[in-house]
């Protein structure tokens, strides 16, 4: 089994939200919905302020509280790809997931599932990046297995600084921020 993961440069990400049109456009994302989204994080006391622009989405947890809450098991993390995924024929909608998910990752979908981000799967099996990934006009986001020491996401985890968000969670995601 790999472990894929993202890691996005966020001295390099312009909060342009190409990642974000891309995303609903390849995944048919209902208007009024998102599987990711951009933030801007301002830290800091004038006049050291720290601004960090960083493109948001499901953190694909290792220890993910949404697959662990879910009754049906619509919610589960792929074998292969170590992927958080749902079911959306096994999803009730009850909302179990939305209350555990602390990245504020999950919606539920007009049709009456759950639905998030998939690291557009079909795209990946098939041996494409993620949506997001491919259109990235700074080419600040990299996707990849997190457990081939080879793969560019891992080279660059160890080469710079970098953070995971909310790991007082104990989730243990998946996505991690260049410093």
């Amino acid at each position: 089994m790999a472990r894929y993961g993202m890691v996005i440069d966020t001295k390099k990400c312009v909060g342009c939200a190409d990642c974000v049109v891309a995303c609903k456009t390849e995944n048919n994302v209902p208007d009024g919905y998102c599987r990711d989204w951009i933030v801007e994080d301002v830290r800091g006391a004038f006049p050291d302020l720290h601004m960090e622009i960083r493109s948001e989405r499901c953190n694909h947890c290792e220890n993910a509280p949404c697959v662990r809450c879910c009754p049906t098991g619509a919610s589960y993390t792929d074998e292969d790809y170590g992927v958080v995924l749902v079911d959306k024929d096994l999803c009730t909608g009850c909302k179990a997931c939305i209350a555990s998910c602390p990245y504020d990752a999950r919606y539920v979908h007009p049709e009456g599932y759950v639905d998030k981000c998939t690291f557009c799967m079909h795209r990946v099996r098939e041996g494409l990046d993620p949506a997001c990934v491919a259109v990235c006009p700074t080419k600040c986001m990299y996707f990849g297995d997190l457990d081939d020491a080879n793969s560019e996401v891992s080279k660059l985890i160890r080469s710079r600084p970098n953070h995971a968000l909310i790991p007082e969670a104990g989730t243990k995601p998946k996505i991690f921020y260049l410093l």
